[in-house]
């Protein structure tokens, strides 16, 4: 099994691009569609699968100016 990396909180906005090995950071893995299927092999694959099955995308999603945080982080909260 991959080990999660900590999110950084800051998500790239409209024109930019998501780093490669961080783009797995958005996703869900407690999902039973994330359990059954595959380690996406690329953003590409883990975006259209996302697409495909919106339960995948970690929530909460909180947005503060530039900040952004994908799931629940009391800590992360906090410094916002």
């Amino acid at each position: 099994m991959q080990e999660r990396q900590k999110f950084s909180g800051e998500v790239p906005r409209r024109g930019q691009d998501v780093d490669a090995e961080r783009f797995l950071e958005f996703v869900s893995t407690r999902s039973p569609v994330w359990k059954e299927r595959p380690l996406p092999k690329s953003k590409k694959e883990a975006i259209d699968l996302m697409m495909e099955n919106p339960n995948l995308i970690r929530r909460p999603i909180l947005i503060k100016g530039a900040k952004t945080i994908f799931g629940f982080d009391k800590d992360q909260y906090g410094e916002l």
